[in-house]
């Protein structure tokens, strides 16, 4: 990290020049990445005393942590402006004044077993008065800047001591102005009680513990009247308070929650007190991608791109063992063979865990990466045991499997009649290659049409290349569903990805394939292209999946598919084979609920964010925010299907909107 003199970073705060530092003595760590009218403290987050002192001090490294305010400094750790003592409040207290900063005695006991000299004692409070200055610089910049400014004041307590009850979070007011701030505190305390952490009940009082009556609150209050400090107590529930171990799970929580705590409140309070329109929390978050996830992202990137799963799954004697099938459905079991797995997936998971995600300071682009790689840790896992027992016990990991609601849901579309007269199939591969052509032309999309003999689907998407089955006739209306479904929506955010500054975009983030497949019927059905058929063709791969995972052999699943549902032998071979292949390939189910869940989020939400890569619903909010904070770019290219108007099947409309 750069390390800067005082006047070095007076200066280029003076000059609102983001930079990250630590003063050259090592006493503070500051963080600037943009210029907001906020600022996040954790000025009791450090422990380190300096080298002459140590002989000098009574109290062991573990007694002095006992009362400092650890992974304070990670709770503010994604916002854009932060200060962050390094120093142990045993040297100098950062909260108390300049003539009391240096303790003789503290939390009853002595701190120093001889005394300090005038020399030792005037080096402490040059470093109080050192952090004091520059944050003075500080809060007058964004004064001047912003015409405000607020102060998040982040410190934590030890509570078993308490013999009452505490709150998990406490607001000390009182050196607050009350009543010119009233709203502002009442809506921090709402907020704070919104928060949701695992296994503890979250609640949040004002001067229940502690009242703010810190030198911090104090020299804000003399010195700056436009400028709100809200000193936060957060009790130590995220630690062993005796023993000192952290809950890592509750502190990552804790850095989630407080960052959306915090840009909520500060935008809600910027709008409300200054002529600023329209102000989210995203908009006070920092609009340029950190160095630390820009060199993640490409690390992740260069290590998993060739991981490619249906390219390994996708049989490679399909139409041999096809043959042999459908000469026995009663009594042969397919043998399929499939390509030989060309990464060695011990170092992959090596490499993958080393990672640096704990550099990335932002709590949700963290999450999402972490999530990324787990993701990728099991899909390592799943191609590794292609062929073998357990490879089916890997897809139930990775994709999941049919709930009752999805059995349900299936066996209720499969119920309804066909109401409409069934085309002929009356194009050929050679049209098909053209059509895909002919619509990429129109996206002024540049990709690959080909043909091919080796895929159980009509068509499939790999990159920019479009691979039609050749073995396959096609039904104009189903045609122009699969130009929806592969071009609108697979290349489409292919081509996206590639614009965007996150190549984890390009690998897919979590649940991608569950969010894809259901924007690409989504699509199907905008278009006006979704007959019946095609719905009932989804549910039975929900039910192929579950009689597979069920224990039932591919030709019980077969005959079932062909005689309870009247499916014609190469329907029924194909849904059947897409469930069987790998050893029990649970993917299809997630087609219909993806469907599902895709049609509600377009009836509620704009749907622009998932069209940036391949991403996932559950990533849509950071998407959303990434966008706004200009992280992301909006998406160049978005399905023609969803500017299309009234084009849907009322009668399938109504059934997807009956399935749950």
């Amino acid at each position: 990290m750069l390390q800067l003199t005082e006047a070095e970073v007076l200066n280029k705060i003076r000059h609102s020049i983001p930079f990250e530092a630590q003063l050259n003595d090592g006493s503070l760590t500051i963080r600037i990445s943009e210029y907001q009218p906020y600022v996040a403290t954790a000025i009791h987050n450090g422990r380190r005393l300096r080298g002459e002192l140590m002989p000098k001090c009574s109290l062991g490294e573990d007694e002095r942590y006992f009362e400092e305010d650890p992974f304070t400094g990670d709770f503010i750790s994604s916002l854009p402006i932060v200060l962050q003592g390094e120093d142990s409040r045993y040297e100098y207290d950062l909260n108390r004044a300049p003539d009391n900063c240096i303790y003789d005695d503290a939390w009853g006991k002595s701190v120093w077993s001889e005394p300090l000299s005038e020399a030792e004692r005037a080096i402490s409070s040059e470093k109080h008065a050192c952090y004091y200055r520059i944050l003075g610089c500080l809060i007058d910049t964004l004064e001047s800047q912003f015409g405000l400014c607020l102060l998040y004041d982040i410190h934590s307590y030890n509570y078993l001591r308490i013999e009452r009850d505490t709150p998990v979070f406490n607001l000390g007011t009182g050196q607050i102005n009350t009543r010119k701030w009233h709203k502002e505190t009442k809506r921090l305390i709402e907020l704070l009680e919104g928060i949701e952490l695992p296994n503890i009940r979250v609640d949040a009082k004002i001067n229940d513990v502690f009242k703010g009556m810190g030198y911090q609150a104090t020299f804000i209050r003399q010195h700056f009247p436009n400028t709100l400090i809200l000193p936060i107590e957060v009790k130590k529930i995220y630690m062993d308070e005796m023993r000192g171990e952290s809950f890592p799970l509750v502190i990552e929580k804790l850095k989630e929650a407080m960052k959306t705590v915090i840009t909520e409140h500060a935008a809600e309070t910027i709008q409300r007190r200054t002529k600023v329109k329209r102000l989210t929390g995203s908009h006070v978050l920092a609009s340029k991608l950190p160095r630390e996830v820009l060199r993640l992202d490409r690390q992740l990137y260069s290590l998993a791109r060739g991981v490619n799963t249906l390219s390994y799954i996708n049989p490679t004697n399909l139409k041999q063992e096809k043959r042999r099938f459908l000469h026995r459905p009663h009594d042969y079991q397919p043998k399929f063979t499939y390509r030989q797995l060309d990464i060695d997936p011990y170092k992959f998971r090596e490499n993958l865990y080393r990672l640096s995600v704990e550099d990335i300071r932002d709590a949700d682009i963290q999450k999402m990466y972490r999530k990324v790689i787990d993701q990728l840790a099991v899909r390592i896992d799943l191609l590794t045991s292609i062929g073998h027992d357990e490879f089916l016990y890997n897809s139930l990991r990775y994709y999941g499997q049919p709930g009752q609601q999805d059995i349900a849901n299936a066996n209720f579309i499969l119920h309804a009649r066909e109401y409409r007269e069934v085309e002929e199939e009356t194009l050929t591969p050679s049209q098909a290659i053209q059509a895909f052509k002919d619509a990429a032309k129109r996206y002024g999309i540049a990709c690959k049409v080909s043909g091919t003999n080796k895929l159980i689907a009509r068509a499939m998407v790999s990159g920019r290349n479009i691979k039609v089955n050749l073995g396959c006739q096609f039904l104009p209306r189903d045609l122009n569903a699969l130009i929806h479904h592969e071009l609108g929506v697979h290349v489409v955010t292919t081509v996206n990805a590639d614009k965007q500054p996150l190549k984890v975009l390009k690998l897919g983030l979590p649940g991608n394939t569950h969010t894809q497949e259901g924007l690409a019927i989504l699509c199907e059905h905008l278009a006006g292209s979704f007959p019946l058929h095609r719905l009932k063709t989804l549910a039975l791969r929900v039910i192929a999946v579950d009689s597979m995972v069920r224990g039932r052999s591919f030709s019980d699943t077969f005959n079932s598919l062909k005689h309870e549902h009247n499916l014609t032998n190469e329907d029924a071979f194909t849904v059947t084979a897409r469930a069987y292949r790998g050893g029990g390939f649970t993917k299809d189910y997630l087609y219909l609920k993806g469907l599902r869940d895709a049609l509600h989020c377009y009836q509620s939400e704009d749907l622009t964010s998932l069209f940036v890569g391949k991403t996932g619903f559950e990533f849509k909010p950071l998407l959303d925010e990434l966008i706004t904070r200009d992280i992301l770019h909006k998406p160049a290219f978005l399905p023609e299907a969803l500017m299309l108007k009234d084009a849907n099947d009322p009668i399938i409309n109504f059934m997807l909107q009956s399935i749950k």
